[in-house]
């Protein structure tokens, strides 16, 4: 729990939290900017065309954040109907965030394979930034709603199974435990843990 961090190691504490933040704000950021390009200003009118972390924050969201060290931002609104592409618009967007934490922790990734860092808690805050892009991204991509993932899954949706989209779109919270426990046993060591490795050139199990 990250909040017992807090009183423990409160600079670990902190660089988690603003690692989660910055990663969160930017993911949200990414989801506008891509429906704001395809043509639906939706998330501008209503402000979410920033960077600003208040913008995207969601209160239970962020307090699980700043407790448990993990948790969700605001969702980005768009229509589908004001999307250019109305067969890819909405995967497009829904995959421009996931894309922003790989973009996030590839960047960052470089400079901790390639530079020269000094001091120990700037290159554990790095390797935990790295990490941290690396899960949710992956994590997003998972295909259940209402994750990212999902709005690839649609776009894909074979047209025989068609009377299966609703009960899919209303899998909800079970949908989300069983992407938890594929992260915890699949996801985490066998996709994001290789690729932390790929990108960083440090070893799996850091």
């Amino acid at each position: 729990m990250l909040i017992s961090a807090l009183f423990t190691d409160p600079i670990s504490y902190l660089m988690m939290a603003v690692s989660l933040l910055f990663a969160l704000t930017v993911h949200e950021y990414a989801h506008a900017q891509a429906a704001d390009w395809q043509g639906d200003h939706t998330a501008r009118a209503m402000g979410r065309l920033t960077l600003n972390p208040l913008a995207h924050l969601d209160p239970i969201g962020a307090l699980l954040i700043f407790t448990m060290g993990f948790g969700w931002g605001k969702p980005v609104p768009f229509s589908p109907y004001g999307l250019r592409n109305k067969k890819w618009g909405a995967s497009l967007v829904a995959i421009a965030g996931p894309l922003s934490n790989f973009i996030m922790a590839v960047v960052v990734g470089m400079i901790l394979r390639f530079g020269h860092l000094g001091g120990e808690r700037l290159l554990s805050f790095f390797v935990m930034f790295v990490w941290l892009n690396v899960l949710l991204g992956v994590f997003n991509l998972i295909p259940v709603p209402p994750l990212d993932g999902s709005h690839l899954a649609l776009a894909l949706w074979p047209w025989k199974w068609e009377k299966y989209r609703v009960p899919f779109m209303q899998g909800g919270f079970m949908a989300i435990i069983v992407a938890i426990f594929f992260m915890m046993y699949i996801g985490g060591p066998y996709i994001a843990q290789p690729l932390f490795s790929l990108i960083t050139g440090l070893p799996m199990g850091f």
